[in-house]
C-alpha cells in the first residue's frame, strides 16, 4: 500500500518551482515584447503605472504583492533550518560556503567593472543573487538528466543566498528611518512571537499581525518587503525530521498554502511588471549593464564552482551525490540565473535614477540568459538521463 501522507516540503517546492520557473520565463518574454513592440509599448507602460487607489501597479506588486514572497522566503529559511537540509552543520557547510562565494565574486566583477562610473557602486549586490524559480525551472527542462541531487543542491543554495540578500536589503537598502514606526513594528514582531510561545496554532492571527507589521515597516523606511522574512520567524513549526509534513504544523500549512501563488502568480506577473525595458539603441556594453551580465555570467561561476571544489578538496565536505564535476559546474552555471532577487535589488539600490534601472535590466535579463542556456547545455551533454525510480 502506497504510504499516504503529505509530500515533503522540500519535494513540493522543488516541483512547483519548476512550473513557476517556466511561467516566469514566459512572463519576462512577453514583457519585453510588450516593451519593444510599437503596437503594445504605451499599453504596457500604462498598466505598469496605472494607479490602482492610493499607488500604482508597480508600486503594489513591487511593496506589497512581493512581501508575500518574501514571507514564502522565510517559511523556506525556518523549515531548512529548523527541519531541513540546512539544519545539520554537515549538510549545511558546503551550501553555505558556495553561496557566499557566490554572492562575494560577482560583487568583486561588478565592482570591478564600474569603478570608474560615478555612482554605480551602489549596484554592487545586483549580480549576488539567484533566482531559484528561473533556475530550477531550467533544470526541469532537463527532466531525468538532472539529479535529484544536484536540484537539492542548487536550492540549498539558493536558500542561503536569499539569506544573504535579505540582509543586504535591509542593511545597505535602507535610507532615513522613522523611528517611531520602527518601535511600532518591534512591538508588533514581539507580539507575534510570544504567540508563538503561547501556542497560538492558528494562522488567522498571525496574518492580521504580519498585514500591521507590513504597514508599519512600510512608514518606517525600511523596505516593506522585510516584514514578511520578519513575520515567518514567528511562525510555530513543528519538526518532522525524515518524514512528511506534519498536518498540523502552521508553518508547513502555510507554507504548502502560499506557494502555488507565489510560485504560479505573484512571481510571474513581478516578472511582467519589471522585465519590460525597451532594447532599441541599448549599449549592452556599458559598464552597468556589462557589470551586471559578467558578474552574473562569470562570477557567479567562478564563486560557486571554485567554493565548492576547495571545499570538498579540503574535505570539509562532500559532493552531491551521484554528481560528477560537469554536472556541478553545469549548476554553478545555473547560479547566475538572477532574474527575480537582481531585478528587486536593482530598483532599490538605483531608485532614483530610472535610466540606471532600465541599463541594470539589460544586464540583467543578458547575464540571467547567458547563464541559462550554458548551464542548460554543460548538464544536457554531460549528465545521463537518470534510472526510473
Amino acid at each position: 500500500m502506497a504510504r499516504r501522507g503529505r509530500t515533503s516540503a522540500l519535494r513540493a517546492f522543488i516541483e512547483s518551482e519548476a512550473f513557476g520557473g517556466l511561467l516566469l520565463i514566459g512572463a519576462a518574454a512577453l514583457a519585453l515584447i510588450a516593451a519593444n513592440l510599437p503596437a503594445t509599448r504605451a499599453l504596457y507602460v500604462l498598466f505598469v503605472h496605472a494607479r490602482i487607489g492610493p499607488a500604482t501597479v508597480h508600486f503594489w506588486v513591487n511593496d506589497a504583492l512581493m512581501a508575500l514572497f518574501f514571507l514564502l522566503v522565510g517559511l523556506e529559511i525556518k523549515r531548512e533550518v529548523r527541519d531541513g537540509e540546512l539544519s545539520r552543520p554537515a549538510d549545511r557547510r558546503l551550501p553555505v560556503i558556495a553561496a557566499a562565494a557566490g554572492m562575494a565574486v560577482p560583487a568583486l566583477v561588478y565592482l570591478a567593472i564600474t569603478r570608474s562610473v560615478d555612482g554605480l557602486s551602489r549596484g554592487w549586490a545586483i549580480p549576488a543573487a539567484t533566482d531559484i524559480a528561473f533556475a530550477i525551472g531550467v533544470l526541469a527542462l532537463l527532466g531525468r538528466r538532472a539529479p535529484a541531487s544536484l536540484k537539492l543542491f542548487l536550492t540549498t543554495v539558493a536558500i542561503v543566498d536569499d539569506m544573504g540578500a535579505v540582509a543586504i536589503i535591509a542593511a545597505v537598502y535602507t535610507e532615513a528611518l522613522n523611528l517611531a514606526a520602527l518601535a511600532g513594528a518591534t512591538a508588533v514582531l514581539a507580539a507575534m512571537a510570544l504567540m508563538n510561545r503561547a501556542g497560538v496554532k492558528r494562522l488567522l492571527p498571525y496574518w492580521i499581525g504580519f498585514a500591521v507589521l507590513w504597514s508599519l515597516v512600510l512608514l518606517s523606511g525600511v523596505h516593506a518587503t522585510i516584514a514578511g522574512v520578519l513575520a515567518a520567524m514567528t511562525i510555530p513549526i513543528k519538526p518532522t525530521p525524515g518524514a512528511p509534513d506534519a498536518e498540523d504544523s502552521p508553518l508547513h500549512r502555510l507554507e504548502h498554502g502560499l506557494n502555488p501563488w507565489i510560485a504560479y502568480g505573484i512571481v510571474p506577473l513581478f516578472g511582467f511588471v519589471n522585465a519590460g525595458v525597451a532594447l532599441g539603441g541599448a549599449d549592452i556594453f556599458a559598464p552597468l549593464p556589462l557589470g551586471i551580465a559578467a558578474g552574473l555570467f562569470l562570477g557567479k561561476q567562478l564563486g560557486v564552482f571554485g567554493a565548492v571544489w576547495a571545499t570538498v578538496r579540503l574535505g570539509w565536505a562532500s559532493k552531491p551525490a551521484g554528481a560528477g564535476w560537469a554536472q556541478i559546474y553545469g549548476v554553478a552555471l545555473l547560479c547566475g540565473i538572477g532574474f527575480t532577487m537582481s531585478l528587486f535589488i536593482s530598483g532599490l539600490a538605483f531608485s532614483s535614477r530610472p535610466e540606471f534601472v532600465d541599463a541594470a535590466k539589460i544586464g540583467i535579463l543578458g547575464g540571467s540568459l547567458l547563464s541559462a542556456l550554458a548551464g542548460w547545455l554543460v548538464l544536457r551533454i554531460t549528465a545521463p538521463p537518470q534510472p526510473l525510480p
